[in-house]
């Protein structure tokens, strides 16, 4: 179900889930773009709740096209870290919130 064409454009071969990793790699890097929108307007650097998020949900979509649609042992480790240090912020950020989020 997952293995099929969905269509190759470029030369590249677009499968299901190589959709799924790459609207989860676009995912990781849109939350740089959240980050400096949020330092832009806070005026100082800063890290709002939602980078943490985006890189929870990016990171997810990214490791399982590695574990289900690529099997590369290498994208699984190369993600899997990251995304604990995500979850890691996420549960300092959300037990150190006095403010509401910037979400």
């Amino acid at each position: 179900m997952m293995r099929g064409v969905i269509g190759v454009y470029f030369g590249v071969v677009i499968t299901p889930w190589k959709l799924v990793g790459l609207v989860g790699g676009l995912m990781f890097m849109t939350r740089w773009v959240v980050q400096a929108w949020a330092t832009k307007r806070a005026g100082r650097p800063t890290i709002p709740r939602s980078f943490w998020i985006i890189s929870l949900m990016g990171s997810a979509m990214v490791t399982s096209y590695f574990i289900w649609g690529k099997n590369d042992a290498v994208g699984i480790l190369t993600n899997v870290l990251p995304a604990s240090v995500a979850l890691y912020n996420l549960i300092l950020d959300i037990r150190n919130a006095s403010t509401p989020t910037d979400a």
